[in-house]
């Protein structure tokens, strides 16, 4: 119940339910103050000779009433959640305002016409309340759009922004030790992997469908692990084959040295994701990398596509594995 309550301005929620009640409460006894003046039945529908559809005032009344709490509830609300964008929440609320008294204008223009009338097809709505009241509710919505500010309330998303300002005053250097980069094979690689997949699987397609359908997956999907996302910051390296899947994964505190290299797929038995002998990598051709060694003896390797992009990412490790290492001996006792 908690959480749902903080999805949920209680101040915008109190005037969207009250707002649209107190209208029609207030329609409903101006009606009654006009009701001995009025024809019965009375007209709700007119054309330009007078009344053409006729229903009890009692009807009218309540029928009425009923539009604009249902009209003005389902404008009002739509500015309650938290969730909406607050220029929206804004313009609905405005919105709101503007259908609660249009509907009430019209509903009283229809009775102020027929005022005085011994017959409602005599009548006619009458037209200066009808202006006057739709300029109002115009003018009022606009008003209301502007004058209406949502609620502000503190989220998840807030706490991780202090904790992320709280560790930069920390830390100045913190914001500059992020790195995110893209690294793919050569265009060679994938104009190898057309030629000798997509337009294979084309051919095997026209008698086999699956079997075309598969090869091509097949050969997407190892298109694929020719791209790497990396990630690295004060947490520590992140790998994601294709952008998506997390294939490799150090913390700064398993850092023991990270360096820029050189490096040749085959060394890490080839292209992609390889765990060889004591050595993991994420290599999507061979050249610029960064090769970490971890403090269990274990090493990573991963493509940094350039050496400037190599040197940089290997700084900031060294950098993140330090300032890991110092806090651990800091939470030390004694």
């Amino acid at each position: 119940m908690g959480q749902f309550r903080d999805t949920l301005d209680f101040r915008a929620l109190r005037f969207a339910v009250a707002f649209p009640l107190l209208l029609a409460l207030g329609f409903v006894v101006c009606a009654q103050m006009l009701r001995n003046d009025l024809p019965n039945p009375v007209a709700v529908m007119w054309n330009s000779d007078g009344g053409t559809s006729f229903a009890p005032f009692g009807a009218y009344v309540a029928g009425g009433a009923a539009l604009i709490v249902c009209c003005g509830w389902a404008a009002f609300l739509q500015s309650v959640p938290l969730s909406r964008p607050v220029i929206m929440r804004r313009v609905m609320m405005g919105l709101g305002l503007m259908v609660s008294l249009f509907i009430t204008t019209v509903l009283a223009a229809g009775l102020v016409g027929q005022s005085g009338a011994a017959d409602a097809r005599e009548s006619h709505v009458d037209p200066i309340v009808l202006a006057m009241g739709s300029g109002a509710a115009l003018a009022l919505g606009v008003v209301m759009m502007f004058a209406f500010k949502p609620d502000p309330r503190w989220t998840h998303e807030d706490d991780a922004a202090l904790q992320a300002e709280l560790q930069l005053l920390e830390d100045p250097d913190l914001a500059s030790d992020t790195i995110r980069l893209w690294v793919h094979a050569r265009s060679s690689v994938f104009i190898m992997i057309i030629v000798s997949a997509l337009f294979p699987a084309a051919l095997i397609a026209v008698a086999v469908p699956w079997l075309g359908a598969l090869v091509a997956a097949a050969a997407l999907v190892g298109a694929g692990f020719l791209f790497a996302r990396v990630r690295a910051d004060r947490g520590g390296l992140q790998v994601f084959a294709g952008g998506i899947v997390r294939v490799l994964a150090v913390p700064a505190v398993e850092i023991a040295a990270a360096a820029p290299a050189e490096v040749r797929a085959a060394d890490y038995g080839g292209w992609g994701w390889r765990h060889h002998d004591d050595a993991t990598a994420m290599l999507v051709s061979s050249g610029p990398a960064v090769v970490v060694r971890k403090l269990n003896g274990g090493r990573v390797a991963l493509s940094a596509g350039t050496l400037a992009s190599a040197d940089k990412l290997a700084g900031i490790l060294n950098r993140a594995a330090h300032r890991a290492q110092d806090e651990g001996q800091a939470q030390q006792p004694g």
